[in-house]
């Protein structure tokens, strides 16, 4: 994460959550919940309001002015400048209003 910011880590036994003042990514397996073809991990980032675009498996609105949004990573080549860049906007949004955005 360190071209994102300084960020927590929470790990429980289904992913890994990375936290500033609040989440804003998990990493999780999905063969654990379900079947089928999928990736062998998920990236999930959450942002105040819809990020549009194509890679996105799912975007999910949980609660008012929260989007989560689910992104399959088949091999860490997946993980390219332009997610990097949704990963350091997550954690950006995921600060408090007192919170500087370093």
């Amino acid at each position: 994460m360190a071209e994102v910011g300084p960020a927590g880590v929470r790990l429980t036994r289904s992913q890994i959550a990375f936290l500033r003042d609040t989440p804003f990514a998990w990493v999780w397996v999905p063969d654990r919940y379900l079947h089928g073809d999928h990736a062998p991990l998920v990236l999930t980032l959450t942002f105040p309001q819809r990020v549009l675009s194509p890679r996105w498996k799912q975007i999910v609105q949980p609660s008012k002015g929260r989007f989560t949004h689910h992104l399959e990573l088949w091999r860490a080549a997946d993980i390219d400048a332009q997610v990097v860049r949704w990963l350091a906007r997550a954690w950006r949004e995921a600060a408090s209003p007192r919170t500087p955005a370093q």
